[in-house]
């Protein structure tokens, strides 16, 4: 091609396909980062508290549980039954096959010899610190309620214990209780808190001492 030759002049229908294309392309990774990698999620309720707050957005890894199974002390988002149109933020607090007991305002976990282990919960705030009580969560029954944990499954506790709706008080539709996730229904964990700017931080596990 002689020096002096103009370069061919690209016409309206292929720029207008170049910049659809690249919508298209954006809005499939931004699809794709929703759905199989983190998510933004609004915190709604005081269940939390003081973990996580009213309105506080956190951002969920959703790729966390495609290699690995929930832990014990993880924040998950889930929801609780079938029908749920809403999803719930909670604690993992038993696992698939451990038998949890809720006593005098506390939790325990019980191996199968029948010891027991009282959870170090330190993230609890004053208020909530050894006020784990039996449903309805607020009635200050102390007395013990034993949860053994079918496969696959998982109990969880918000850690406003005295204002949570958890698998203390889940029931089914026809009103019995149903205190176990199933592992199909967690969607992912919570990874940290992005607004207010002011509260940014990670989550951090938990160390139970186990």
């Amino acid at each position: 091609m002689p020096e002096n030759t103009p370069l061919p002049q690209r016409g309206f229908w292929f720029h207008l396909i170049d910049i659809t294309l690249n919508i298209v392309i954006i809005v499939a990774i931004v699809a794709t980062i929703r759905t199989f990698i983190v998510s933004p999620f609004q915190v709604e309720g005081s269940s939390m508290n003081d973990t996580l707050l009213h309105k506080e957005y956190i951002i969920i890894n959703k790729f966390k549980y495609l290699f690995d199974d929930p832990k014990r002390g993880d924040i998950v988002v889930f929801h609780p039954t079938l029908d749920a149109d809403k999803y719930y933020v909670k604690r993992i607090i038993g696992l698939p096959g451990d038998t949890i007991a809720i006593r005098d305002g506390y939790v325990y976990l019980r191996d199968s010899n029948g010891n027991e282990k009282r959870l170090d919960e330190g993230y609890l705030s004053p208020k909530n610190a050894g006020h784990t009580f039996r449903a309805p969560v607020t009635s200050g029954d102390t007395r013990e309620i034993v949860y053994t944990i079918p496969d696959d499954n998982y109990f969880v506790l918000g850690d406003n214990r005295l204002g949570s709706l958890d698998s203390r008080s889940f029931t089914n539709v026809e009103g019995s209780p149903a205190p176990y996730v199933p592992g199909e229904r967690i969607k992912g964990s919570v990874w940290f808190v992005a607004l207010p700017i002011t509260k940014i931080h990670a989550i951090e596990p938990p160390d139970y001492g186990l």
